[in-house]
């Protein structure tokens, strides 16, 4: 299995006319067209044909595909770690004598800057500004990475701190729907991405297809990799009916994460389809597709219809832009026909009328509850004991906060979250003094619709000035806590965070919180007047108005009617070009110094940006056979928040006592997710948060391990170091859902810095999969009956792994023996979770980054100039 052919540019060939291409191509799902089209335009040939008239026979195919897309988006916290292994790699490229300018992306490459910003200022008209000069203080060295890249890089384009969330930009301002190739003689074909964010299947909501990848996954593709994948099973899901009165988009997205996520869809393709579908507008859809990661999908599409365009006029796109997109679906079968029935792997039904009112929690995105349901799931979390001086007890909302992508984008949804403050407002109600309260838009033409609505200065008196856009919250970027709330917390009280957005592990709204719910933005705001979620909101009264009277969450909540002449009486398609074209035009980003040349000069002295281990030296991989220590042994549900925390450092951990040590403000030690560039920093913040639980000793503290060898409890970077010295490969035992959550790649790079060679799970999230290969890390699925945690493992236990190149292949059964004392105590059944060629050849040179530095020494040494890869 030798290492990938030599470099070969490949061809916009032609246009592709998927009815005289396919016929019978109604019976495709449409997410399968979009694919066969960018197969038959990149690699055409009938062989591609035969794949999916293959998989129409059963709903099902091992063939590989290799997919193209049109572009890549990231946002700073993810493109960052990238940006560092780029830099680092032009170094390599340098040291052995090639030219690092070769080393460039070959696609459009789109960045927000959305990651960075926190709430540090929040119930005031100001905190905007304060938070936003605030992160220009504590991330300017990252922004000069991201400026450098900008001018030393091709196809790579920043949107500076203030234009928006990710995912809203891209709906906004970067999906076309179509693309027309000009320089290939005026080609039309679909718009396409892949992005270093789970929830990038938002844009599907408006007909573009996309999905979520890893960093190190998004790396190889930067440079000429193609998405390598299985042609994918698709989940059909028929919506019926339209939602209830009162009823929003967000309930919806949360019954179907309920219901799909019971479905274990193993990375499936999800597609809506049905009558349903026209009673539901873009910005629905968009919520419901930004949930695909948090229900196991690796996409979740509804296809294009006058909706599609409906939303590209309302968000000022030009009127031929829209024409083209209407013409070009109609003609090339990827307009939607609601009397179409594709074949489906399987489908699924769902009744729009049945869905309610909803929160999911308080740890987990998937777990819907009913408002009526909160207070027990509260108890059930809670201590026994109540904190003496804080009156209102378990459940109390300690952040309240309508954040994220998710909810924000949809401009009726935060309208609603305005009418709901308004009537508060009126009947004289205010949040609780001691939540903490924000809002922070996708986009700041958000402050342009809700202000001519008449809707910002009751946003403003109920606690939610904007304070920001970006995620904030959503990514743990949410500053202290009240100082009686924290109080409360020390004592023992279960504080909850009530937010808009798409995950409420515990710890990664604050670290002071293990619990939290989801919610729409209006009732965000209807949490924040109660003061807890340990109440049934729809029936107990959330507050007394100013006539001594009770309210009632009815007295308030926005009817439809109400919410669309709010929209009617707000909206303006030149909002979204103005404010987008106004915040990108930022002067504190245009006078950002930044340095320039092919390689970024590193100062040995930063705790922000140093290069990394792993773009020096040649390729290694770490399969074979071998004994191996386990580092740790790890239950269900383990997230890659668990993993690399994203949230605040504390000046007490780890992370924290190096900062100091080398000259940081013990008081200002900003969060994790803006620490990626500096492996120092993040591999002392691994699997810190509190609830993480190491089985292989009692009392082991977050962030530990049991030395082997000597039996001390140790920082997993200390035993790292002393297993190095010693030679001693180590391994991580897991559970269920190893790696849900975040795209972050430093889940997985963490781990190969602390010199594991295997991870061994009940099961794996797709994107962690990925970036564990992405690191040359071989994921192992255990037999289904097996649990992590009833191994009985202890340190001095060793694991023998017999993963021989030569033999290893997709779900090969790799065996796995315990050695205790040098006798066998168990042995086990794993299976090697890798899923194509391309990832067989990463394991094999030892990951991704000596892939692309190998890849690209290859063409220096040839004298090619291009990047564009091929696989054979």
């Amino acid at each position: 299995m030798g290492l990938l052919p030599p470099i070969v540019e490949i061809q916009k060939r032609r246009a592709v006319d998927l009815k005289t291409a396919f016929p019978g191509l109604e019976r495709l799902p449409v997410v399968l067209r979009i694919l066969l089209e960018n197969l038959l335009r990149n690699r055409p040939g009938p062989e591609v044909v035969r794949l999916f008239r293959d998989w129409l026979a059963t709903g099902h195919s091992e063939a590989e595909i290799e997919f193209l897309p049109n572009r890549l988006l990231m946002h700073d916290t993810t493109c960052g770690p990238a940006l560092v292994d780029i830099a680092g790699l032009r170094d390599a490229v340098a040291e052995a004598g090639g030219d690092p300018h070769l080393l460039n992306p070959i696609l459009p490459i789109d960045v927000s800057t959305d990651h960075s910003i926190a709430i540090d200022r929040y119930n005031d008209s100001n905190a905007a500004a304060f938070n936003m000069a605030r992160e220009a203080e504590r991330n300017a060295e990252r922004f000069r990475l991201t400026k450098w890249a900008e001018s030393a890089l091709s196809n790579f384009r920043v949107h500076p701190p203030g234009t928006g969330i990710l995912h809203t930009i891209n709906m906004e301002q970067l999906a076309t729907v179509v693309v027309r190739e000009d320089a290939v003689g005026g080609w039309v074909h679909p718009d396409t991405l892949i992005g270093t964010d789970s929830h990038t299947p938002m844009i599907n909501g408006v007909g573009v297809l996309g999905w979520g990848v890893g960093g190190l996954e998004a790396e190889g593709v930067m440079f000429g990799l193609p998405v390598v994948m299985q042609l994918p099973d698709v989940v059909g899901v028929r919506l019926t009916g339209a939602l209830p009165e009162g009823v929003l988009a967000t309930d919806l997205a949360l019954r179907i994460t309920e219901m799909l996520r019971k479905e274990a869809l193993d990375s499936a393709f999800v597609e809506f389809f049905g009558p349903g579908i026209g009673s539901i507008s873009v910005g629905d859809r968009a919520v419901v597709a930004n949930m695909a990661p948090e229900y196991g999908a690796q996409t979740a599409y509804f296809p294009i219809d006058s909706h599609t365009l409906a939303y590209l006029r309302m968000t000022g796109r030009p009127d031929d832009l829209v024409r083209l997109v209407e013409e070009y679906a109609q003609l090339n079968g990827l307009w939607y026909d609601p009397s179409a029935s594709p074949t489906y792997t399987r489908v699924l039904e769902l009744d729009l009328s049945s869905i309610s009112i909803s929160l999911a929690g308080p740890r987990r995105p998937h777990d819907r509850v009913v408002p009526s349901e909160a207070a027990e799931a509260i108890a059930q979390i809670s201590q026994n004991k109540q904190p003496s001086q804080f009156a209102l007890g378990h459940g109390s909302v300690a952040i309240a906060s309508i954040t994220s992508c998710t909810n924000t984008t949809d401009p009726r949804l935060t309208l609603a979250a305005g009418l709901l403050a308004r009537k508060a407002r009126a009947r004289g109600l205010k949040a609780a003094p001691w939540v903490k309260t924000a809002f922070s838009p996708g986009s700041p033409a958000a402050e342009r619709y809700l202000e001519r609505a008449g809707l910002l200065d009751d946003l403003e008196a109920m606690g939610f000035a904007i304070v920001g856009y970006g995620c904030m919250a959503c990514i743990g970027n949410t500053g202290p806590l009240s100082p009686e709330m924290e109080r409360a917390i020390a004592e023992g009280l279960t504080a909850t965070a009530v937010i808009s957005g798409n995950r409420n592990f515990p710890g990664r709204v604050h670290p002071l919180l293990d619990a939290g719910f989801l919610a729409s933005p209006p009732l965000v705001v209807a949490y924040a007047i109660a003061g807890t979620s340990a109440i049934d909101i729809l029936s107990e009264k959330i507050g007394t108005d100013k006539d001594g009277q009770p309210v009632y969450l009815r007295d308030i909540w926005p009817s439809s009617a109400e919410i669309d002449e709010a929209f009617h009486k707000s909206h303006d398609a030149d909002d979204y070009r103005e404010a987008f074209s106004k915040a990108s035009a930022s002067r504190r980003w245009r006078e950002l110094e930044a340095p320039a040349g092919a390689r970024f000069p590193w100062d040995e002295t930063s705790t922000y940006l140093r290069r990394p281990p792993f773009t020096r030296g040649g390729p290694q991989s770490r399969l074979g056979s071998y004994d191996a220590v386990p580092l740790m042994v790890l239950g269900d549900d383990i997230t890659t928040d668990h993993i690399s925390p994203a949230g605040s450092i504390d000046a007490r951990s780890e992370t924290g006592k190096y900062l100091i040590a080398n000259g940081e403000n013990p008081l200002d030690l900003n969060v994790h997710s803006s620490r990626r560039g500096n492996f120092e920093s993040m591999i002392r913040g691994l699997f810190t948060n509190k609830s993480v639980v190491n089985h292989l000793g009692a009392d082991i503290p977050p962030g530990s391990t049991v030395d082997a060898m000597s039996g001390e409890i140790v920082p997993l970077y200390v035993a790292a170091e002393r297993y190095a010295e010693a030679e001693e490969s180590s391994v991580v035992f897991a559970g269920k859902r190893y790696g849900q959550g975040s795209s972050r790649d430093w889940a997985a790079k963490g781990l190969a810095l602390l010199g594991v060679r295997a991870v061994l799970a009940s099961s794996f999230e797709r994107i962690h999969r990925t970036n564990l290969i992405g690191m040359g890390i071989l994921p192992l699925r255990l037999q289904d009956e097996i649990e992590s945690t009833a191994l009985g493992l202890r340190p001095s236990d060793r694991v023998r792994i017999n993963a021989d190149l030569s033999q290893l292949r997709a779900d090969l059964s790799v065996p796995v023996k315990i050695l205790r004392d040098g006798a066998e105590i168990v042995r086990l059944t794993a299976f090697a979770e890798v899923k194509t060629d391309l990832e067989f050849r990463q394991l094999e040179i030892g990951g991704v980054v000596p892939l692309i530095l190998t890849r690209t020494l290859e063409g220096t040494a040839s004298g090619q100039t291009t990047s564009h890869d091929k696989v054979n």
